[in-house]
């Protein structure tokens, strides 16, 4: 079976060569996301919990085009510009994710494409039909 490459609009447009995510057997694997609005392709570089907010919200865009959702994601790695901002990511996140729990590694890093605080990407399962 052919990977599926995702493309949607209702999240951002992939800044160089690689897709949104890919499809392919029985799992989504997404993309890092930032925190970019779809709509405007402003960067979104506030505070750390809205940087968060956005990023899951494309995350689910991604997701849904995908024959998924965030109840289906397996694994996530954050990457953050600071550990000291992991309370509040994990707080927006805890929120967003609910009671599902998917796996996690969380990596600090010196800085991130932009000035942006976070990144995170994702293993999801498609959902059954």
């Amino acid at each position: 079976m052919k990977p599926l490459a995702i493309r949607t609009a209702a999240a951002p447009a992939p800044g160089g060569h690689y897709s949104q995510a890919i499809v392919s057997g029985g799992l989504v694997f997404v993309s890092g996301q930032l925190s970019i609005d779809p709509v405007s392709g402003e960067r979104r570089t506030g505070p750390i919990a809205q940087q968060t907010e956005m990023v899951l919200k494309n995350l689910a865009a991604i997701l849904l085009a995908s024959g998924s959702d965030l109840g289906h994601v397996l694994k996530t790695t954050i990457f953050i510009a600071d550990i000291s901002l992991w309370g509040e990511v994990n707080e927006v996140y805890a929120r967003v994710f609910g009671e599902h729990r998917p796996a996690r590694s969380v990596v600090p890093t010196k800085e991130l494409h932009y000035g942006f605080l976070i990144e995170l990407e994702a293993i999801a399962a498609v959902k059954s039909a």
